[in-house]
């Protein structure tokens, strides 16, 4: 590829890798009992379920205006949208108009029992019918053609809940139903969804974070478990083997064995916790075997637990309540294996709370609730109930918050938004407690010359590795990044900072190679088409024979020997030292490039050629630099 090509890409790739987790600068206290998060939505509403276009969670009305100019629609949790384009939505205040059952004409016959009957507003002839399917007649009746049915189901989903016909035009129809909004410009004969910026994802559960070939995992209501795959661009999907349905075979076990519905549990070695439905809280220290009552039943649901791994006898459970039961304890802790239990209430708003997490090392719990994300620094030994809870704002949607986990460092924070899906930001904890990570995936992973790290939670002045200075390249409030210098050298790093808080020095272990492939939030790595400069991702995938481009950070020293801190040269940039190998499904591939990138520093690019013959579909590439193996990340092939 040509550097000018390269320099292009890797703008890209800095604005999605370096500007965006930078812009978190935001994340300050804004007024008092809440801060500003700059919050990033990992994929949309919309979900894959093979029909005529993506899909969404139920919407039980739509209409149209006066004019026909825009169209309306309520969704299953009340809210009523607009749209003016008949593609983005807008949430509205409009009344929802009663059905008006005197303008539909008595029909010759129904096409099933209990169909509902719409007509346009401008008096054509023609009757639109919905139940089962969907349906039309021109004849008043005497006859009825089905519009949505295929082989016995429906194409645009299953349970019609209402149909509204266009005033300015009897061909344009849409439908709502249990699985979004569709409309037809001809009558019924096509259909289109509207559903892909509807805010209308009803995600109840994070079951998994990005990672590897992995991606975001959900429990949407209704739907099951869906995966946002890294790269994915259109919409949610069906996961193959969903991992929610051990979850519920043990909560359906522990059930059996307490003798109550378990609405919530939490394992950590052998300590187990289980909620009940009527808000009894149970113990038990074998794997589930046996129990015995921790807090009696009170009548508020247990929605969430929280046990720690590395210390059992710490949980925390929180529940919900309806609003006159909502000033009652929601956030309770035990520090004594569930001996007793404390309330952390506090100052939490009169709010439904249905997931907890705690990050043990800062004391940070984090609540997901009816009124958005809360955070707050709590006592977790027990000596204190006291707790100061603020809510984590800034660009996150109003709307309530179902589910709230912090990935496996610590560092990110991921919610579930009834509607809008899943959002995540820096955990407000980095502000407290600061962590160095590798910049491209944000792991704990050595150090080697020449990587960059990134350091979350402060504004980085200056910084010396090992005696030898090390350039800060980019800083905000909130995070930092740093290259180690190509002239460090041993088996650990001596990092010394000075931040606008004070010095402070963290210790790294080194390696001559310690690589990583870049990767943004939702875990798609920064993968490039050779010839063509383009990102590789589900959507546009890489062909078999073709040369595939990797950014990655850590693979040590380069020559001829470049200085730290200065942009690779465009024209013959160094080569890595180290060698370099890369697999794809653990089989070798041809290496033909292995360099620093042209016109950045810290990165390095390596260039591999894919095989004549390959399998359709996501493969997992890693690279190894002198015997260190970096992440594994999916390369979409098509042959």
């Amino acid at each position: 590829m040509a550097a000018p090509d390269t320099n292009r890409i890797l703008k890209t790739v800095c604005a999605m890798i370096v500007g965006t987790s930078l812009a978190l600068a935001q994340l300050a206290p804004a007024e008092p009992g809440e801060y500003r998060a700059d919050w990033r939505r990992i994929g949309n509403s919309a979900v894959e379920l093979n029909l005529a276009a993506p899909a969404t969670g139920s919407v039980e009305r739509v209409w149209y205006s006066a004019d026909g100019l825009r169209l309306y629609a309520r969704v299953g949790s009340g809210q009523v949208y607009e749209s003016a384009d008949f593609e983005n939505w807008a949430p509205s205040t409009a009344a929802e108009p009663a059905v008006d059952g005197s303008q539909v004409p008595a029909v010759n016959k129904l096409p099933e029992a209990a169909a509902h009957l719409r007509v346009s507003a401008s008096g054509a002839r023609q009757v639109y019918a919905f139940g089962r399917q969907a349906y039309r007649s021109e004849d008043n009746g005497t006859s009825w053609n089905s519009l949505t049915s295929y082989r016995g189901e429906s194409i645009i989903g299953p349970e019609m809940k209402d149909l509204a016909v266009s005033p300015r035009d009897t061909q344009d129809v849409v439908v709502a139903n249990s699985r979004g909004v569709w409309r037809s410009l001809d009558g019924g004969l096509t259909w289109t969804g509207l559903n892909q910026a509807l805010p209308n994802l009803p995600v109840r559960r994070l079951t998994a974070l990005p990672i590897g070939l992995r991606g975001t995992r959900v429990v949407a209501e209704g739907m099951g478990e869906l995966e946002w795959r890294p790269g994915e661009k259109l919409a949610w999907r069906l996961t193959a083997k969903p991992s929610v349905e051990a979850e519920t075979a043990v909560r359906l076990g522990f059930s059996r064995v307490i003798g109550v519905e378990v609405t919530a549990v939490a394992v950590a070695g052998d300590w187990a916790y289980a909620g009940g439905v009527e808000g009894s809280l149970w113990v038990s220290t074998d794997r589930g075997r046996s129990w015995r009552v921790s807090r009696a039943a009170d009548g508020t649901r247990i929605e969430g637990l929280y046990a720690d791994a590395g210390e059992p006898r710490l949980a925390v459970a929180v529940r919900s309540g309806s609003a006159d039961t909502q000033r009652a304890a929601r956030v309770l802790r035990s520090a004594n294996g569930g001996l007793f239990w404390d309330d952390l209430t506090a100052n939490l708003p009169e709010t439904g709370v249905h997931a907890v997490t705690v990050h043990r090392a800062s004391s940070t719990v984090y609540l997901a609730t009816d009124a958005g994300v809360w955070f707050g620094v709590a006592d977790l030994t027990g000596g204190s109930r006291a707790a100061s809870w603020s809510q984590v704002a800034g660009n996150l949607p109003r709307g309530a918050a179902y589910d709230v986990r912090l990935d496996a460092g610590g560092n990110q924070l991921f919610a579930a938004l009834d509607g809008f899906g899943v959002f995540a930001t820096m955990a407000p904890h980095r502000l407290r407690e600061l962590r160095v990570v590798n910049a491209a995936d944000f792991s704990a992973r050595s150090a080697a010359p020449g990587t960059l790290l990134s350091v979350l939670g402060a504004r980085i002045q200056s910084a010396r590795a090992g005696g030898v200075n090390a350039p800060v390249l980019a800083v905000s409030d909130t995070e930092s990044q740093i290259q180690v210098p190509f002239e460090a050298q041993g088996a650990t790093l001596s990092l010394a900072m000075r931040a606008d808080r004070g010095p402070f020095t963290v210790g790294l272990a080194m390696e001559s190679a310690s690589p990583a492939i870049f990767v943004d939030r939702d875990g798609a790595p920064m993968l490039l088409d050779a010839d063509s400069g383009v990102l590789l991702d589900g959507m546009n995938p890489a062909r078999s024979g073709s040369r595939v481009q990797i950014l990655a950070t850590g693979l040590g020293r380069v020559s001829p020997d470049w200085p730290t801190g200065v942009a690779a040269p465009l024209d013959n940039p160094p080569r890595v030292v180290a060698p370099v190998r890369v697999y794809l499904d653990r089989a070798p591939m041809d290496v033909t490039r292995a360099t620093l990138a042209p016109g950045y520093i810290g990165f390095y690019l390596i260039e591999v050629q894919l095989p004549a013959l390959v399998n359709s579909g996501p493969a997992e590439l890693y690279i190894d630099a002198d015997g260190r193996s970096s992440n594994r990340v999916p390369l979409y092939i098509e042959p």
